[in-house]
């Protein structure tokens, strides 16, 4: 790899500096689990609804967007809009460049598939 491909996203790296942001990431990888049902869209197929986020977070519907906009401009979430309704899902493919990026930039040993 060269020095231009291990430059680590530091985009990606703000955006994870947030705990609020952390969480979010966390919850959208098992959204079932984590937010329970939405009365719109399939978690699996389109994403979770920010209204969904907001509630499980404790926070407005502005904060909310502004943490989900940050992840999305990281390109860490994909968005679909569905009517008035935006729903959001984590990048895996995105997540994972992050993760083996940062891994070789911080010369760490990268566990076994």
């Amino acid at each position: 790899m060269s020095d231009a491909e291990q430059t680590v996203d530091e985009e990606a790296l703000r955006a994870i500096a947030s705990s609020t942001r952390l969480d979010i990431l966390r919850w959208m990888k098992d959204p079932a689990r984590n937010f329970g049902h939405q009365e719109i869209g399939d978690f699996d197929v389109e994403g979770v609804c920010v209204s969904v986020i907001q509630e499980r977070a404790g926070l407005s519907q502005p904060a909310v967007s502004a943490h989900l906009k940050v992840l999305y401009q990281a390109k860490l979430l994909t968005r679909r809009k569905i009517g008035p309704w935006h729903f959001y899902k984590r990048d895996e493919e995105a997540i994972r460049r992050f993760l083996e990026t940062l891994t070789d930039a911080l010369q760490l040993s990268r566990p076994s598939p």
